[in-house]
């Protein structure tokens, strides 16, 4: 008989409640720099550089959470020994596009850094309406 030896990842997680205000998009900065920094001492070393990456993705994904949902929305963080992972949750079911950059935008950048930062980006679809957008980093 043969037995497999499955490896159980080490992960931590979190989930807030962000509600719909622009000040969210602060405290979602907070927030992540803070579980990230203390999650340090139970996982894999994530360094500063990518606590920077992270909190800007959950920043940007919380803003525009804020400015296309209609209520509050839900931002979860997950460290494990190799990745940090950064969802929002949103009620808001239309698909969030990333529009093509101009030097004169000033506005669209968000979702083409989040992109370019994470190692996996996935928009999926909540039953009963909304959506959780995620992005990975790998550490």
């Amino acid at each position: 008989m043969r037995t497999h030896r499955r490896t159980h990842r080490r992960s931590v997680r979190v989930e807030y409640l962000l509600p719909d205000e622009a000040a969210s998009a602060r405290r979602a900065r907070r927030l992540t720099t803070v579980f990230l920094t203390r999650s340090r001492h139970r996982m894999a070393q994530v360094d500063a550089g990518h606590i920077d990456d992270a909190t800007l993705i959950a920043s940007e994904l919380v803003t525009n959470a804020g400015r296309h949902g209609r209520s509050a929305c839900r931002l979860r963080l997950q460290v494990s020994d190799d990745r940090v992972t950064v969802e929002v949750y949103d009620d808001n079911p239309n698909q969030p596009r990333v529009r093509p950059l101009t030097a004169e935008g000033e506005s669209g950048r968000g979702l083409a850094m989040v992109r370019c930062l994470a190692q996996r980006f996935d928009i999926i679809p909540v039953s009963g309406g909304g959506k959780r957008v995620r992005a990975v980093l790998a550490i």
